[in-house]
């Protein structure tokens, strides 16, 4: 068998290596990770699997970067420059990451088709902010005399933990602000979606950044775990299960690391009374497809009032129904696969607890017919939820939507509430003071009215066991900081800038 069946044009220079203090090395493990695509099943390229003695080189090489080499002593705007180039070579290889976005793990063609200038953007955006952002601030003191200057310092060595649903975009919000912080950076992509990262490994070298300073290792979760115990990785930032960040979280608290979490999410849609239920329901069904379900934002419960619960349910299976599932490389697709076997099982185990639950399964719930080969599933959308099931509990993280009905405002607000995350939600009513009401009411990190939207120029992250900490916006660059108090005499004339 071939080592890869990606197109001659799209060509990642060396898969079978990994990139550790500025070179391309041969890992300590002869041992390989197979991509496969979840519309075929087949391999889409074999890439190096790396070992707890890569990962020690890779911390290693980090830690040297960051105590010893230029990249932390640098001006912030010398700094941003790098990140420009960096981003100007992502642009280059937009159709590249795009293709392999989908290829991986099954993304539609349609969404993933600005993969790269997305990402270019993300590096520009913190590039932006070098010129504005505090860096250093004079403070007045609270008693006796000079001044006092509070700086923001880069936490160090950056371990960058991402999922396998969006991972060039997870892992761009990590490693863009954590560069422009003066961090240095250990990239462990999911190693169902290690190509992403490969590419921007190779835009990072050809960028000219200093040795060391961003390193790529390609491994499973096992040794993941490793790195996060590395005494010498300043901070963790990861996004994934909460399940993993619960382990994650625990280790970093042992031994006083610093932290992010962008975890799990069981949003709820708030219908009122007011809106048209066909306005909702155009709004919901291609949010629902959105990365073919796997979206831990995604609105998976919506909530309505009892007395239109059976319209809604009515209109939303119909939409449902309409859905063209297929192979997501076709440009007529709505709804491609989800991302590996052990989803689709996943995926399907929930469907089945639903029905064993009582709930009413109003649209899809099984296999598309004809449709043995890849790991698709049919739109699923269950009536008559009650909240306290277990689909309406837990993550499904496929195509599945809970339908809950409520009896007024307070109890749909309750609903909503009543879960462990608090990621996302929305409220769809004509009343914008109303919905500014519901949304100061609901505890979660994001929320909208008649729409799902999540904007990185602004905060993004969740209340409760959604997480800790955001990425995006100016705060996305806070937590690869640490504060420092300076008492002086008088202002210096040599800050840094």
């Amino acid at each position: 068998m071939p080592d890869t069946n990606l197109p001659s044009s799209y060509n990642i220079k060396h898969p079978d290596l990994l990139f550790i203090g500025g070179r391309w090395l041969k890992p300590s493990s002869d041992a390989k990770i197979d991509v496969i695509s979840p519309n075929t099943e087949e391999l889409v390229l074999r890439v190096a699997e790396g070992r707890e003695l890569d990962i020690d080189r890779a911390v290693a090489a980090a830690r040297r970067a960051f105590d010893h080499g230029p990249w932390p002593r640098l001006s912030h705007a010398e700094r941003a420059e790098k990140l420009k180039a960096v981003a100007r070579l992502l642009r280059e290889r937009n159709a590249e990451l795009a293709y392999v976005w989908t290829e991986q793990m099954g993304a539609l063609s349609s969404f993933t088709r600005n993969a790269g200038n997305d990402a270019a953007n993300m590096f520009d955006y913190f590039a932006d902010m070098a010129a504005t952002f505090p860096w250093e601030e004079e403070r007045q003191p609270g008693y006796g005399s000079g001044i006092s200057m509070v700086v923001r310092e880069p936490v160090g060595v950056v371990a960058a933990i991402c999922p396998w649903n969006g991972p060039l975009g997870a892992m761009t919000r990590k490693v863009a602000p954590a560069l422009l912080a003066g961090c240095t950076v250990i990239m462990k992509p999911s190693p169902e979606t290690p190509l992403d990262a490969y590419i921007l490994a190779e835009c990072i070298e050809a960028a000219g950044l200093p040795d060391g300073v961003v390193n790529l290792v390609t491994t499973h979760r096992d040794v993941a775990d490793y790195l996060v115990c590395r005494p010498e990785v300043d901070k963790v930032a990861f996004t994934g299960s909460t399940a993993a960040g619960r382990r994650i979280g625990a280790v970093c608290g042992d031994r006083i690391a610093r932290v992010s979490l962008e975890l799990g999410g069981k949003s709820a849609a708030i219908v009122l009374d007011d809106i048209d239920i066909a306005d909702v329901v155009a709004t919901l069904t291609p949010g629902m497809c959105r990365i073919n379900g796997q979206v831990c934002a995604s609105l998976t419960r919506v909530v309505v009032s009892k007395k239109r619960h059976d319209e809604f349910v009515d209109a939303f299976a119909g939409s449902m129904r309409g859905i063209q599932v297929g192979n997501s490389q076709d440009a007529a697709t709505q709804l491609g696969p989800l991302a590996m076997k052990r989803q689709l099982d996943r995926v399907e185990g929930y469907i089945a607890k639903g029905k064993a639950e009582g709930a009413r399964l109003a649209a899809g719930g099984g296999r598309p017919k004809d449709m043995n080969r890849g790991y698709f599933v049919e739109p699923t959308l269950f009536a008559n939820v009650d909240n306290a099931m277990t689909i309406a509990r837990e993550e499904i993280f496929g195509p599945v939507v809970s339908v809950i009905p409520y009896n007024d405002l307070t109890d749909a607000i309750r609903i909503a509430n009543d879960s462990i995350y608090g990621l996302n939600g929305a409220v769809f009513t004509n009343d914008v003071e109303q919905a500014y009401d519901v949304a100061r009411g609901v505890r979660t990190g994001t929320f909208a009215q008649n729409e799902f939207k999540i904007d990185f120029a602004l905060p993004f992250g969740g209340f409760k066991q959604s997480g800790i900490g955001r990425e995006g916006g100016p705060e996305g660059l806070l937590s690869y900081l640490e504060l420092k108090t300076i008492h002086l005499p008088r202002m210096p004339t040599n800050l840094k800038g």
